[in-house]
């Protein structure tokens, strides 16, 4: 089997998390400047095998896509052309930096660590990928 990769894509940073093998466990990979997401996807579909991509949707509480769901379309377009053999799901992620930002509370991370935009974007993606293995 190959791995699963969710996106939670950002217009600074995108976090990035990855099943492993087996895709029974989601694990954060990393978080990167946006402007290098596809040189480092390249990078990492080199050296590992993925199966699927998923990237977060992020909507309001009525449903309606947010601002940065513009930008998310221009790299969808990139990224298709760029790796057009693999396919890519849509997953709602409403409330996962809220839930992130619990998570980072619930393990004890002192305030000065929970103010690493970095470590939030990384734990989101890992929240997207955990409800899709959850819900499949």
């Amino acid at each position: 089997m190959a791995r699963i990769l969710a996106i939670d894509f950002g217009t600074k940073r995108t976090g990035i998390a990855v099943t492993d093998e087996l895709q029974m466990i989601a694990s954060g990979l990393t978080t990167v400047a946006t402007g290098t997401l596809i040189s480092f996807l390249k990078e990492y579909f080199n050296n590992e095998k993925v199966e699927l991509v998923l990237v977060g949707q992020p909507l309001q509480k009525d449903g309606t896509p947010s601002d940065v769901e513009t930008e998310i379309k221009k790299f969808l377009e990139i990224f298709t052309k760029e790796f057009s053999e693999l396919p890519v799901k849509r997953i709602d992620e409403r409330y996962t930096s809220k839930m992130a930002f619990q998570t980072m509370i619930d393990s004890g991370l002192k305030k000065k660590q929970r103010r690493n935009k970095a470590l939030l974007d990384e734990i989101s993606a890992t929240i997207i990928l955990q409800e899709y293995l959850y819900n499949t």
